[in-house]
């Protein structure tokens, strides 16, 4: 066993042990408080939003509780993101086990669960794919709710990794609809020129018969980075509206709006040596071999060489080094000490996105027990962005879904097997195209000094920027796609006596799939390209009650998910494929437990699992198997009326499973040349398992082994004067590496963040500080870069928050 497996199971120990030891000191825990939690103590500890307040149909698409469900999921309160000072979606490990995100440059758009990426969905919709194009607005989420595991059936099909659901503000809270009005105004200003402004506004609505509630958000920032060259600039709108209209019928309708135009993406730090991590010892040096002779302020094709194969800035590695003029750099060679705040940059990087998602349900009570739904959904992106190493890309796609649900519930053997079920049919479509220019080799990340700064001759030509008339950079890539989904699905939840529970459920879809890639040089085989495949998934859980609250099950699921690329398209290489590469299988078995003590104030879960699953792989997009294990620990504790614990703790270990035939960038270290000869360009290995000790399956160390949080929380009692709390926290990561053999390592780290605030009245203001001690940290780059980049951590920031309530 591993030295971060011992770390984890005996912290995970020490923590089941003292608690275990509270809950035996406490009032012996009778059956009936184990089943009715007191609700009372809840309520008035719960200051920090970490309980749930109602049964939630998260996982499995009915109403259950989470305490009860027997798959490993969290729910993240709007509170909770507040009194954390969670902003980013980076910011869930704090509270969720088992989520990492290596950078995709910088943008905070997916998370990773169990060491793979995970889909974002919207009200249990699956979204438009978001691997770093832009930062996932959280700020307008009533709740976040993160699974491990597949999605549950009726949320379509999906890989076995796990999911982030965003549930929107909404008119209807705990307690029914809205019965009154509500509302906020808060005010942000922060470290590095932080502005933030948001106002909500809910309001209850009564027609005749007609009850309900509306709730609208909305969210500004223009701001500063720590990052010297970014400055993030986002809006969001969000409206909801849910009603009782009597009769049985319920409807709820709404939709959220997001525009940004300042998530540029940075590899962070390239030149990536252990001195580098170590020391921040940073090696200059440019090539002026290359001259931007028209002074058009970029490298275009024509004068790097003819494009598009000459002009290529790689050189292919094949067991021994090479170097030649353009990859020698010869002004400036020497080393210098390089700051956090520094990284890959110009002026001409941008990155400009807008997305639209709508919403749409009607419900009809057909009888206590049963009842049907019609649900429609929405969801468009545009992205157009260039990072001036050399890529450019546009993404332009949209999807809709109309899904139909019937639940009934039925009662056996005089009430002794009860069943809360559902059936239902969906139809998805898709449609999207994705532009993008990386295949002629003129991607060269190590190429920019970032200690000098971006110059004309590191700074590569971009389709968004060729003059009519030039032979400049064109689309490489033009790939169009069109998909639809229609399936069937249902889930059944069934109760034998009190204590046992099975939850089986299963979907069948058959898919339609359409590719035409028509890019300059795509390397994609030539035409339309059609598939069609039925594929069937399926889910089995089992759980029993025991009479000390402890609650074990087991899980099983097998999955499929279609392999979508970066704007959601499909390869039409993967449609051609005659072993269906465009559909993938993966499995998950899970077992564990869930405890609830101390008359409900203590909660939490220990699971194990062990998954198969793809993932795409490399410049050329290649499906490559992982197959993942880990153990993963979360625990709440209401300790009082002012105190409050959490903690989230996991240990995994993620292989890729060989032999890995993807087309990947290599660092210079890697194909044995020194930096001096091989930073003016980039070298590339046809196939990764012909690199040393890469044949057959290897670490993916992109991800920690270990990832362990402990929060406190403190709010005081309400005195004439106000009130005040806090919120302290330390996250230990232990460390990664590239996935190379003897690649750079990025240590473990240990990073704290803390939040205090005051009320009085309606009024409040609360100080967040981030990166406490100012740590130094690295995050590897996810995806093609991953040997060659790496984000520095960003160093201690601090933000002020004003709010009105009303």
């Amino acid at each position: 066993m591993s030295n971060q497996r011992l770390l984890m199971a005996g912290v995970s120990a020490g923590v089941l042990l003292a608690f275990s030891t509270l809950a035996q000191a406490a009032e012996p825990a009778a059956e009936d408080q184990i089943s009715a939690v007191d609700e009372i103590v809840v309520k008035a500890r719960d200051k920090a939003g970490l309980l749930e307040k109602q049964p939630s149909n998260m996982v499995f698409g009915l109403d259950k509780p989470l305490i009860e469900t027997p798959r490993s999921a969290s729910f993240v309160s709007d509170v909770t993101l507040a009194r954390y000072g969670i902003e980013t979606i980076d910011g869930l490990t704090a509270v969720s086990p088992g989520t990492y995100t290596a950078s995709f440059y910088g943008v905070p758009g997916a998370l990773n669960i169990r060491g793979t990426l995970a889909e974002n969905y919207f009200r249990g919709f699956k979204r438009i794919e978001n691997r770093g194009t832009y930062s996932t607005p959280i700020g307008a989420a009533a709740q976040i709710q993160v699974v491990r595991g597949p999605p549950t059936p009726i949320y379509g099909s999906g890989k076995v990794g796990g999911m982030l659901n965003f549930i929107p503000k909404s008119g209807k809270n705990e307690g029914g609809y809205l019965s009154e009005p509500t509302g906020e105004v808060a005010l942000t200003y922060g470290s590095y020129n932080k502005k933030n402004a948001t106002a909500q506004v809910g309001l209850p609505v009564n027609f005749g018969p007609v009850t309900g509630g509306v709730y609208a958000y909305g969210e500004v920032e223009d701001s500063h980075s720590y990052y010297k060259g970014i400055y993030p600039r986002r809006q969001t709108g969000e409206l909801s509206a849910d009603f009782d209209l009597g009769q049985g019928w319920t409807t709820a309708f709404g939709g959220m709006l997001y525009h940004s135009d300042g998530d540029v993406q940075t590899p962070g730090w390239n030149r990536l040596t252990q001195d580098l991590i170590d020391n921040r010892t940073y090696i200059t040096g440019r090539d002026t071999s290359l001259t931007d002779s028209d002074k058009n302020g970029r490298l275009t094709p024509n004068e790097i060489g003819f494009y598009p194969y000459a002009s290529a800035l790689y050189l292919a590695y094949y067991g021994f080094p090479q170097t030649d003029g353009k990859h020698t750099l010869d002004t400036g060679v020497g080393t210098t000490k390089l700051s956090p705040r520094n990284v890959y940059i110009s002026g001409a990087d941008f990155s400009k996105t807008r997305t639209n998602t709508f919403y749409y349900d009607l419900a009809k009570a057909l009888s206590p027990d049963s009842s049907i739904k019609l649900q429609l959904f929405y969801d468009d992106q545009e992205n157009k962005r260039f990072v001036s190493y050399g890529y450019p890309a546009w993404f332009d796609s949209s999807v809709w879904e109309a899904r139909v649900t019937y639940n009934f519930a039925h009662d056996f053997m005089d009430g002794k097997v009860t069943t809360k079920s559902f059936v239902g049919g969906s139809y998805r479509s898709f449609e999207g195209r994705r532009r993008e220019s990386y295949n002629s080799g003129l991607i060269a990340l190590d190429r920019r000094d970032i200690a000098f700064g971006a110059t004309p001759t590191d700074i590569i030509d971009s389709p968004f920027t060729t003059e009519a008339g030039n032979v400049g950079l064109q689309w490489e890539n033009d790939n169009k796609t069109t998909w639809t989904q229609q399936g069937v699905f249902f889930t059944s939840d069934i109760m034998f006596g009190e204590r046992l529970n099975l939850m089986l459920g299963g979907r069948y879809d058959d898919y339609d799939v359409k590719s035409n890639d028509t890019g300059f040089l795509s390397y994609q085989i030539a035409g339309e390209q059609k598939a069609s495949k039925g594929k069937g998934t399926y889910t089995a859980s089992l759980t029993y009650k025991t009479p000390a609250g402890i609650m074990p099950y087991i899980t099983y699921a097998k999955a499929s998910a279609l392999e979508m690329s970066q704007a959601g398209d499909i390869a039409p290489g993967l449609v051609a494929d005659s072993s269906d590469a465009w559909l993938s299988d993966s499995d998950l078995a899970e077992a564990g437990f869930k405890f609830q003590w101390l008359k409900g104030t203590l909660v939490g879960s220990v699971a194990g699992y062990r998954q198969n699953r793809t993932q795409l792989t490399g410049i050329n997009a290649t499906p490559t198997g992982t197959r993942a294990k880990g153990v993963e620990m979360e625990v709440r504790w209401l300790a009082s009326e002012n105190f409050s614990f959490t903690f989230s703790g996991n240990t995994q270990h993620t292989t890729v499973k060989g032999p890995d035939a993807s087309f990947q960038y290599i660092p210079a270290y890697t194909a044995g040349v020194p930096g001096a000869q091989a930073f003016g360009g980039t070298y590339v290995v046809w196939a990764f398992n012909s690199l040393p000790g890469r044949a057959g399956d290897y670490d993916y160390t992109l991800i920690p082994k270990s990832v362990v949080s402990l929060y406190g929380a403190y709010t005081s009692d309400a005195y004439q004067w106000g009130k005040v709390g806090g919120t302290l926290g330390v996250t230990h990561v232990t460390k990664t590496a590239g996935t190379v053999q003897n690649a750079v390592t990025y240590p473990a780290y240990a990073v704290a963040n803390a939040s205090a605030y005051y009320e009085y009245g309606p009024y409040s203001a609360t100080l967040n500080i981030d990166n406490l001690f100012d740590k130094l940290y690295f995050t590897p780059d996810a995806d093609s870069y991953a040997n060659l980049g790496a984000l520095p951590s960003k160093g201690r920031e601090w933000r002020v928050t004003l709010k009105r309530t009303f």
